[in-house]
């Protein structure tokens, strides 16, 4: 099986989860990173190859199962269109050149949804509209690989992801910054933090992983598939367990008044079901840990 984006947050934890069940994992990166030598290693930026490259290498490598867990958030429209939507019409194409499809799962995101009310429990049904770049590209990557999929060019289903934490978040994500302040941070320094007066779901990268594994194999063709904890936690909460997973007094941080910048809306709850149902999966690992786990990892 081949992973894009193995260097990433969401990627490193899928190559192990597979790996931990004998599976020959491929990882696939722009770049190469030291966890990533546990596995056989391929430089390619998949947006920038021809298609019948990319179908050719996978072909020689014999592989069922593609994963993309590529798309960092990126500073301009173009750096995102690159990364979720040409990168994914080239991935559908180099598939449908294979006379054997591999199973491809789309790693996508909640912000497809765009902002919802406070309260709303968000299923697979939720209209998609969202409201910036981010979701926006990422919303016609997921659609490129559902409408091959309904055309039978690929076997394809999309997770939409919530919010990760757990070990190695990405550096730009607000709990990945947080971390990254708190361990260069002297013992008693003040910290000031913009947080925002919002609640969204969260789930363990790990967790991620496992639905990914289960994903592989479930009867899940053309289908979008939400994976969260199903529950809306207030940003602050989180900002209280990274200090106590830290061992830093909560007086130590002041909380900024200024805006806050995100992907998406303050609220995001995702609807599970389907993912317990179709898959087989449910969240293991609670918060607390979740979060204490991704503060030990971050130990130099």
């Amino acid at each position: 099986m081949a992973v894009l984006g193995a260097t990433g947050c969401v990627g490193r934890q899928v190559c192990a989860a597979f790996a931990r069940r004998g599976a020959d994992v491929l990882a696939i990166a722009r770049h190469p990173a030291p966890h990533a030598a546990r596995h056989p290693f391929l430089p390619l930026d998949v947006a920038a190859a021809d298609p019948a490259e990319t179908a050719r290498i996978l072909r020689a490598a014999r592989v069922d199962t593609v994963v993309n867990a590529t798309g960092g958030w990126g500073s301009t429209q173009e750096e995102m269109a690159y990364a979720h939507v040409r990168l994914v019409r080239r991935l559908v194409a180099a598939l449908a050149l294979l006379a054997h499809r591999p199973r491809l799962v789309q790693v996508g995101s909640v912000h497809e949804y765009g902002p919802v009310a406070p309260g709303t429990l968000i299923t697979e049904t939720t209209p998609a509209r969202p409201s910036g770049d981010y979701g926006r590209t990422k919303l016609a990557g997921a659609r490129a690989v559902l409408a091959a999929a309904h055309a039978g060019d690929v076997d394809g289903v999309v997770l939409r992801v919530v919010n990760v934490c757990g070990p190695h978040p990405p550096p730009a994500s607000f709990l990945g910054a947080l971390l990254r302040r708190l361990r260069a941070a002297a013992p008693g320094d003040d910290l000031t933090v913009s947080v925002a007066d919002a609640r969204r779901d969260y789930v363990d990268v790990r967790d991620v992983a496992e639905a990914v594994l289960l994903a592989a194999t479930a009867p899940a063709t053309g289908r979008i598939v939400n994976v969260g904890r199903g529950e809306a936690t207030e940003v602050r909460e989180l900002v209280r367990l990274l200090l106590a997973a830290a061992g830093r007094p909560a007086g130590l941080v002041r909380e900024d008044a200024g805006e806050v910048a995100s992907k998406g809306g303050d609220w995001t709850r995702a609807d599970i079901r389907l993912a317990r149902d179709l898959l087989g999966w449910r969240p293991r690992v609670d918060l607390p840990g979740s979060i204490r786990d991704m503060w030990a990892a971050s130990a130099p």
